[in-house]
């Protein structure tokens, strides 16, 4: 039986793995997804929120080990981590009695930051799954000024969505979703501005249900961390009767959203997807703090205003159809029909992209850094590696414990002497 190794740390990268892994087990293939031991916060609600039956912690050097034995390996990481994948296989692949696994990369949203550091941290990789047209065009430029094979690069779509949208909804909104981001804005001002706009929303409109979705619950991780969470900014306000915050999974409301809010989120794809009116608040301007910056062209950016007073409007086609193919096959088809060709042919495009002085670079740059991959240890650890357990953390304890007045001669005289 082939076999699939599905590689995520944080949900948004799960969620996008599961959509391949149910693609790939609905072809025969037995897969197995894992969290590798880094930086990496996955929930049990998250997993269950992913639709994923279970998810194994590993080793970063197991997850190499494991990805020479499998026939796929599907990196919903990271971009660096995801060049380090690539990196570390190609060493190995020397090794190997055959071709090797074909490894797939990807973005698990629309991309608002990073886009050619992004498209060169995945092109080592054998297929490259692209969600759009104008990233793909970006794409081929980059390769051809850098002298990288792009026979690796696949428009296939973003997972979460289909290749032809339903047509948009009419009739009155009834309901609304904010679909909320951990670091867009990222100041507790601007945050707080957001929130009380669509407050002011719902007040405005007492007869629509509207709802606000934060990216996580409070004590959850993402991928990109919350520092405001909207229960917090929120807490202590007396909130109108239609207005909650709702931790329903967007997939799951959108089914029945009329208009779907959000400042840059992958979200207000999935509603175009799903036929729902959509808005990009605009209030803040166009910044690329905001990611709002490559929604410029999407007919979608309103301000508050504008929102409240129902001026909404529509996808412009050219900026749509850049992200719907409109092609009989949806985006996880099109990856595993990818990979299927490729595990009969043999090929294995990153081949061509190793050997490319660029990537050879990039090896060589890894090697001669990669100590710098290894974290620093704490004054803790430093302290009993070089007293011993016991003395080291007693010393530790002691120098900690002191007030800052004690503290800062006593470290002066410790270093004299070499005793911390």
């Amino acid at each position: 039986m082939r076999t699939a190794l599905l590689v995520a740390a944080f949900d948004s990268q799960l969620k996008w793995c599961a959509r391949i892994q149910r693609e790939l087990e609905s072809r025969g293939f037995a897969c197995r997804v894992v969290v590798p031991d880094l930086r990496a916060a996955l929930s049990a609600q998250q997993i269950a929120d992913a639709g994923v039956a279970s998810v194994e912690t590993m080793a970063w050097d197991d997850v190499i080990v494991r990805s020479l034995e499998a026939d796929v390996v599907v990196s919903g990481l990271s971009g660096p981590l995801t060049k380090r994948l690539s990196i570390e296989l190609s060493a190995l692949a020397p090794r190997l009695d055959g071709p090797g696994p074909v490894v797939v990369s990807g973005w698990v949203g629309i991309i608002i930051e990073k886009i050619t550091a992004g498209y060169l941290d995945r092109c080592g990789t054998d297929v490259v799954a692209v969600n759009s047209a104008h990233d793909a065009a970006h794409f081929r430029d980059a390769a051809r000024w850098l002298g990288l094979p792009d026979g690796n690069l696949l428009v296939s779509g973003l997972p979460l969505v289909s290749a032809t949208p339903q047509p948009p909804r009419q009739g009155p909104i009834r309901r609304v979703l904010f679909a909320d981001q951990p670091t867009v804005p990222t100041s507790q001002a601007e945050r707080g501005y957001v929130y009380h706009q669509l407050i002011g929303y719902a007040r405005a409109h007492p007869e629509r249900s509207v709802r606000l979705k934060p990216r996580h619950r409070p004590g959850e991780d993402t991928f990109h961390r919350m520092k405001h969470h909207p229960e917090d900014l929120l807490r202590g306000i007396e909130l109108p009767a239609n207005f909650q915050i709702d931790y329903t999974p967007v997939d799951v409301a959108l089914a029945e959203v009329d208009l779907l809010i959000t400042m840059s989120s992958t979200a207000c794809l999935e509603a175009i997807d799903r036929g729902s009116r959509v808005a990009l608040v605009l209030d803040l301007g166009v910044h690329e703090r905001y990611g709002n910056q490559v929604f410029l062209d999407s007919g979608l950016l309103r301000t508050f205003r504008q929102i409240t007073d129902d001026r909404i409007g529509a996808p412009a086609p050219a900026w749509r159809d850049g992200y719907f193919h409109g092609a009989a096959r949806t985006g996880t088809e099109l990856i595993a029909d990818r990979v299927e060709e490729l595990l009969a042919s043999g090929e294995r495009p990153s081949r061509a992209v190793w050997e490319t002085d660029y990537f050879r670079g990039a090896v060589a740059s890894h090697l001669a850094t990669a100590a710098a991959l290894v974290p620093r240890q704490s004054p803790l650890a430093r302290r009993r590696l070089k007293h011993g357990p016991v003395k080291g953390t007693l010393s530790h304890v002691a120098y900690n414990g002191l007030p800052p007045v004690v503290r800062r001669p006593l470290k002066r005289w410790a270093e004299e002497r070499q005793l911390f």
